[in-house]
């Protein structure tokens, strides 16, 4: 008996850390991650609830920013050309949050806990992050493109106006998902 709950609780534990199979497709990874251990779904509604960010803005921006990879960080620069050196930056986990931006949601938030590995605690910072930008830049909630931007470039950069590249690329990415993510959710059984 002990053998079996050893491998069940393997199998749970093993699972948390997996890409959903169909990360086009909202409904799907709610479905994939609604279990005992995790519930996307209830995750990302609570922050809906709490920041006023819509749900499909939330979970474009986790798929822009790391594909709902739990792990991810960005690749790492090479030496001479070939020699694996450093990354381009300290970003990690679901959200691609840095050190620094995540040290301050968690000083601001109370959240000493969280991790960025784990989806809750990431989608609660884009959550917090979003209406920070909403706060501070003025942009509307369900902006996806813009508050996007923002979160790329940071309040500052999007202030500035002069936008990098790839944030306005992953902005036009995020922002064709959230619009996905919107028309597949008013579908789902469950929403």
């Amino acid at each position: 008996m002990r053998c079996v709950f050893v491998v069940v609780l393997t199998m749970m534990l093993a699972a948390c850390g997996t890409v959903p199979r169909n990360t086009d497709n909202a409904c799907a990874v709610f479905e994939q991650r609604d279990g005992l251990f995790e519930n996307w779904e209830r995750d990302a509604r609570r922050v809906e609830r709490e920041y006023g960010v819509p749900v499909p803005v939330l979970m474009a921006t986790v798929y822009a920013e790391s594909g709902f990879r739990h792990n991810a960080k960005p690749p790492r620069t090479k030496l001479f050309g070939f020699i694996p050196w450093k990354r381009a930056s300290s970003a990690y986990g679901y959200s691609q949050a840095l050190d620094g931006t995540w040290d301050r949601y968690k000083k601001s938030t109370g959240r000493w806990m969280a991790k960025r590995s784990d989806f809750g605690d990431a989608v609660r910072f884009v959550g917090w992050y979003h209406h920070q930008s909403h706060l501070k830049n003025g942009i509307a909630l369900n902006d996806t493109y813009r508050l996007y931007v923002a979160y790329h470039d940071g309040h500052a950069g999007y202030a500035r106006g002069n936008w990098s590249g790839p944030a306005k690329t992953g902005a036009a990415r995020a922002s064709k998902m959230a619009s996905r993510y919107a028309k597949q959710l008013r579908n789902c059984s469950a929403w």
